[in-house]
């Protein structure tokens, strides 16, 4: 019998336990019961524990707290599974699993991949190579999905999940509701006090596997002021409201209200103390009431060039008065005796840095860019064309498409600010719907990620959907071990994913995938800086284009159709969500075809059909594919936007 011995005692390290003996189970399930038990003194079996509790080195770590560093010292009988705190201890264990022979391809039980064998001893050590590695909550969901979402984090390395909005209620309406689906789902009622409660459910996992939580963001211009941000980009009528309120938020043009009736997206009035005592009170009592939160994210509003007018807001930038605002925030912080950190953003306007005011207490906050105008058609050093780079004119400003010239306003933060910093990216916001293959998207992710690294960021969290598995979960996978294990190559990474995924036969679908992007690459679908303009989808050689496509998703279901049924549960699932892929693809491809021709009429009737008919596989694909999410890429990105969608 094998034994599991905790020499740590932190419920975290109770989930590893559990965690590491269901596994082992799983492996050799006529191996008998493991027994676990809390023995501090244990010199035999698998010992599961904390570095420091084991007397390990940890000197060379920067952060025992937030660096996670692994240690796995076992042989076929037990070892020590280590980790510089209690969330690296459950990091351990699954790495542990993983180089015995585990996978994790999507959430899921469906999804994980446990070969049946005798375990294999194991001797590693590994900081992992960034310190902030995670996803941010968009698009639809139901807390069931959300749940296996956040189990799988951690089994693919990830420690970080963000919860966007003090209650996070457009998320899950996005799916109850299920517009532009209604033909096939009728929209379905959940309360607000629902989503509480599931925010509440969120956390608790979260907490039982030690992952860091970032949240709020976008709200701060509203709920202090009694305007509740549940509504998102929820419009409401300015006038119904008293004048000494509108009074906090920007005049534009000489008059204050919200700007296009959206709260949300409307700025404050930044130079009025009244205004910032407000914020800051708000969110001194808030991160009182909710300590579990380790990263507080204070955001402006969810827009550009619609800062305050005002005389006394022109005499700063905006940037400026956020860093006024963020410091006053710390000393109300400091009084209610809370040490949560906070997250400065410098996103749309706050990209140019602030002149004359610095960020007082650098151990209170940490610094993220959001580069969400940038074309995820082109890398780091990549752009082609003149910089755009220009300096800050208030209302007016024109966003930067490149990455280069997002980095270089960011850098100028660094007169206010020289800690730590991280990105926020969008990778799978839209543009894992224009990626055909998942292998482009997958390819820029690592890039990006490596370039990240190189320019000193520590981290990434990614804004995109829950449910980013098709055709595949190559790219997101991609995300996590390139986050995880610098030096692992990009191919090695596909190879680990699409030889689990796929089995022996795995380079028929890397080919197969790949002849889809050969036809219709990734910069068709997704080039930010035309996106709009519908003749730039207009190609000469469409005709022939669009029949290699038609000729290599033919192929694709073939392969498919041949590999069907599996033992491994995981493959199967992986082949059959191709066989869906292919309607999918044929169904985009007759949009763009007619697009291709300038036929709009054609394309906007083929992408009712493409919606209609994607939407009956709503219920079988949601745990894997985000059909909410897509129609807005849709809707946003290439249907004309004066059209109404017939179902």
């Amino acid at each position: 019998m094998l034994f599991i011995n905790k020499i740590t005692s932190d419920s975290i390290v109770d989930f590893a336990a559990e965690e590491l003996k269901k596994y082992i189970r799983m492996m050799m399930p006529n191996g008998g019961d493991i027994r676990i038990s809390y023995n501090k003194e244990a010199e035999e079996g698998f010992r599961l524990g904390t570095m420091d509790d084991l007397g390990l080195d940890t000197s060379e770590i920067p952060s025992t707290e937030l660096d996670d560093v692994i240690y796995l010292d076992c042989t076929a009988e037990g070892g020590i599974i280590a980790g510089s705190n209690p969330r690296s201890v459950l990091l351990a264990v699954y790495e542990y699993l993983r180089q015995n022979g585990c996978r994790w391809l999507m959430p899921g039980i469906d999804g994980e991949y446990v070969p049946m064998q005798e375990i294999v001893p194991v001797r590693y050590r590994h900081m992992a190579s960034s310190r902030i590695r995670g996803n941010c909550i968009e698009g639809a969901l139901t807390q069931a999905i959300l749940n296996d979402f956040i189990d799988f984090l951690p089994k693919v390395g990830l420690n970080t999940f963000m919860v966007q909005f003090r209650i996070p209620a457009t998320f899950y309406t996005r799916y109850y509701n299920h517009d532009d689906n209604t033909e096939n789902f009728a929209p379905e009622a959940v309360s607000t006090n629902q989503i509480i409660q599931w925010n509440v459910v969120t956390e608790c996992e979260m907490a039982k596997r030690g992952l860091i939580l970032h949240s709020y963001g976008h709200g701060f211009t509203t709920d202090p002021f009694g305007i509740d941000s549940a509504i998102g980009w929820g419009t409401v009528n300015g006038s119904a409201f008293p004048a000494e309120l509108m009074e906090n938020f920007a005049m534009l043009g000489g008059v204050r209200g919200f700007f296009k009736d959206q709260p949300l997206n409307t700025q404050l009035c930044l130079s009025n103390k009244r205004t910032r005592a407000t914020v800051a009170d708000y969110v001194a009592s808030y991160a009182k009431k909710h300590s579990n939160i380790d990263y507080l994210h204070i955001w402006l509003a969810d827009a550009y060039n619609n800062h305050c007018e005002c005389e006394e807001c022109r005499k700063m930038t905006p940037s400026d008065y956020y860093v006024v605002l963020m410091n006053e925030i710390d000393e109300a912080l400091t009084k209610v005796g809370s040490s949560m950190r906070l997250v400065v953003i410098a996103y749309v306007d706050t990209l140019w840095a602030p002149i004359v005011e610095k960020l007082k207490n650098p151990d209170r906050f940490v610094i993220m860019i959001a580069p969400i105008t940038r074309d995820l058609t082109k890398g780091y050093g990549e752009a082609d064309g003149e910089s755009l780079l220009m300096e800050y004119k208030r209302n007016k400003l024109v966003m930067p498409m490149t990455l280069e010239d997002s980095i270089e306003y960011y850098k100028k933060w660094e007169r206010a600010f020289s800690g730590d910093g991280f990105v926020f990216e969008y990778h799978f916001w839209h543009h894992q719907h224009y990626d055909l293959s998942g292998q482009m998207l997958a390819r820029r992710i690592y890039d990006d990620i490596s370039a990240y690294r190189s320019l000193g960021f520590s981290g990434i969290i990614e804004c995109g959907s829950q449910r980013d598995f098709l055709p595949n979960g190559f790219a997101f996978y991609t995300h996590a071990r390139a986050l995880f294990d610098a030096s692992l190559s990009f191919d090695d990474i596909k190879r680990d994913y699409y030889s689990v995924a796929y089995g022996e036969d795995y380079e028929q679908f890397d080919r197969a995938l790949a002849a889809l992007s050969e036809a219709l690459p990734f910069d068709y679908f997704s080039p930010a800086h035309a996106l709009r303009r519908p003749e730039r989808y207009a190609i000469a050689d469409a005709k022939e284009r669009f029949a290699a496509l038609r000729a290599a998703t033919d192929a694709l279901r073939a392969l498919a159709h041949s590999h069907r049924d599996s033992e491994v549960r995981a493959r199967t699932l992986s082949v059959r969500l191709l066989d869906f892929y292919c309607d999918y693809v044929e169904h985009l491809a007759a949009i763009f075809e007619c697009k291709a021709n300038l036929d709009d009429d054609g394309a906007t009737a083929a992408a009712d059909a493409f919606i209609r008919e994607i939407g009956k596989h709503e219920a079988t694909t949601a745990p894997y594919f985000d059909h909410a999410q897509l129609l807005y890429s849709i809707k946003s990105r290439i249907i004309p936007l004066n059209h109404e969608f017939t179902s």
